[in-house]
């Protein structure tokens, strides 16, 4: 059973989609559901995560204390966890990072935020970093929603709060990005060309197979969806090059966010009241 804290933070996750306020306003949060070592009962937990490509990564600091932190401890006996992101919930497999990989991302963590190089002072035990990779399982799984429209608007506004994220971690950034910011970059145009992918291959042709009269609105969504993927291509060049600077990626960001909202708005106004006619 979550103390109270940790309770409170799971209450307005579930509710809020995400969305907390408090010590984790504005961070990355997840909700991890492991299984106890020796209960073999499920047991919930708010965990900060990184992320990293196709997976996330999250650190057992437990705030520098000398003890591993308890959902650690589980997922050592049990790796096969369940992620909650505020919109996706899935089957993860952690992976306990050893020797050089877990040295070079805890000190890529460390760089983006030195709390945890103190936490790591603060105690004599190694603070492990753990890998969450999604187990593919089926179709997504969003939990509680009443309509496809209430979906796509649920994922459009994930891309908008990661987006706004870095633009923010960008701007306080020095001259030069960090690697962790790097990877955030990179990390936020996989995902929309991956959801763009989707939409193109999937949703798009199913909706004009039912509705033709969809026709120039499902062109236009292609066009702008060619459109941000030159963006984006553009965006992971910069931040990918030797020697990139904050002065050359915030206004790549920038460019890309506009665009993205203009693209996100018309789909949500086109779209979403005919998406919320069909069951989900």
């Amino acid at each position: 059973m979550p103390n109270d804290f940790n309770q409170k933070i799971i209450d307005e996750f579930r509710a809020n989609r995400g969305q907390v306020g408090g010590p984790f306003e504005g961070g990355r949060l997840i909700l991890l559901t492991t299984t106890g070592a020796r209960s073999g009962a499920p047991h919930t937990t708010p965990v900060g995560y990184l992320p990293d490509g196709d997976r996330i990564l999250i650190i057992a600091s437990a705030g520098g204390s000398p003890k591993d932190p308890d959902w650690f401890r589980n997922l050592v006996a049990h790796p096969r966890v369940t992620v909650e992101d505020g919109v996706f919930t899935y089957e993860a497999e952690a992976t306990v990072l050893e020797g050089d990989e877990r040295d070079r991302l805890f000190a890529r963590a460390a760089e983006a935020d030195p709390g945890w190089a103190e936490y790591q002072a603060g105690t004599e035990r190694v603070i492990p970093v753990v890998a969450l990779k999604e187990v593919p399982s089926g179709p997504p799984d969003i939990s509680g929603v009443s309509s496809f429209g209430e979906a796509l608007k649920l994922i459009h506004d994930a891309f908008r709060r990661e987006l706004a994220l870095v633009r923010e971690e960008i701007a306080r950034s020095g001259p030069a990005l960090g690697a962790q910011l790097r990877v955030n970059c990179l990390t936020v145009c996989q995902g929309i060309h991956q959801h763009h992918t989707h939409e193109d291959n999937g949703m798009f042709p199913a909706l004009a197979g039912q509705r033709p009269d969809l026709a120039p609105v499902l062109d236009r969504l292609g066009q702008e969806h060619r459109k941000i993927a030159a963006l984006l291509d553009e965006l992971q060049r910069v931040v990918s090059a030797d020697g990139t600077d904050r002065s050359r990626v915030l206004p790549e960001v920038e460019r890309l966010i506009e665009e993205l909202e203009r693209h996100l708005a018309y789909e949500e106004e086109q779209l979403i009241p005919i998406l919320d006619g069909a069951v989900s």
